[in-house]
């Protein structure tokens, strides 16, 4: 069994081991402290003139960057009253350009001559109207008149001021005539061609069919005997046949009312209501079904004339006669 350190085997060791600390920090600090000396030894001695004479080279360099710095705030100060200069003068260029169009506006105001205020108020009359027709009552054809008219008029103005107002109003009257037809004609087209088509239509479905081959007995039979159909499908009965085409002639009548008011709620509405009695009153065939998918073509196609190019030339119009009132108001 090996025996435990002795509390004296432990203090020798801590003393050793303190002693060479301590040693060797004393041999540091003897070798930083001859290196010192050396180097004091070593050191030549500073001359004083030397020395002066480098101090006066460093207060002479301060000198000239001091001089070179003030050169340099100066040259900044220039530049700046120099900016100042030019912007004034650019102010002023500006304002003298402003003095000189407003000169030359007043110069030709005096060319505008009383009958040409006067047609100008004939052609904001017309485009206003123009304008009525196609929002109020979508004419088309009275709102091209008016927009032709209006050309006319702005046509025989000579003065250059008018001439944006000329090529303005040339392009919308160019994109009115270019839209496509009126859509309500079409419709109206398509309810004449459904009133001539129902004559065309088996009015009585519960009639029996004669011909040469068909016998006697079956005819008489088919005098007793109402055939009916199974389906979905539920015809009138032949006492109500008539009742029903009144009823489907007053729909048409009502579709056609609603057209001439380019009412699209209440067409669409007597367009189903059509469909319906299309189903009550005829059996299936092909006749009825092509008319009932006309119908629902019909049913979505819009009423209304969309023409959101029309009214710059209104408006530059109003423009131009409000310039002219205000530049007639300045003393």
């Amino acid at each position: 069994m090996s025996e435990s350190p002795t509390p004296r085997s432990r203090t020798r060791r801590f003393g050793f081991a303190l002693l060479s600390f301590v040693v060797l920090v004393a041999l540091a600090l003897a070798l930083w402290y001859w290196d010192t000396l050396r180097a004091a030894w070593l050191r030549p001695a500073v001359d004083p003139l030397a020395q002066q004479q480098r101090i006066a080279l460093l207060e002479q360099q301060l000198d000239s960057n001091r001089s070179a710095i003030r050169q340099l705030e100066q040259r900044l100060t220039d530049n700046a009253s120099a900016q100042r200069v030019l912007r004034e003068d650019v102010l002023g260029v500006g304002e003298r350009a402003a003095l000189l169009e407003e000169t030359v506006n007043r110069l030709a105001e005096p060319q505008i001559a009383a009958a040409q205020l006067l047609r100008l108020d004939e052609a904001e009359l017309l485009l206003v109207t123009a304008r009525q027709r196609l929002d109020l009552a979508n004419d088309r054809s009275g709102a091209e008149r008016a927009y032709a008219l209006a050309n006319e008029v702005l046509a025989g103005l000579e003065n250059p001021r008018f001439l944006s107002l000329r090529q303005t109003i040339a392009q919308e009257l160019a994109a009115l005539r270019a839209m496509p037809g009126d859509p309500r004609d079409a419709a109206i087209g398509e309810l004449d061609a459904l009133d001539a088509s129902l004559a065309l239509l088996v009015q009585q479905p519960f009639a029996v069919e004669r011909s040469e081959s068909t016998p006697k007995w079956r005819e008489l039979l088919g005098r007793l005997v109402q055939v009916r159909r199974s389906d979905a499908q539920r015809l009138l009965a032949p006492d109500e046949q008539d009742a029903g085409q009144i009823a489907l002639g007053l729909e048409l009548a009502l579709a056609r009312v609603a057209l001439e008011r380019r009412d699209e709620p209440a067409f669409r509405a007597s367009l189903t209501r059509i469909d319906g009695w299309l189903q009550r009153l005829f059996p299936d065939s092909q006749t009825r079904r092509e008319r009932q998918q006309r119908l629902l073509e019909l049913a979505q196609q819009p009423l209304t004339l969309d023409l959101p190019v029309l009214g710059s030339t209104l408006e530059q119009l109003r423009l131009l006669r409000a310039s002219v009132q205000a530049t007639r108001g300045k003393p």
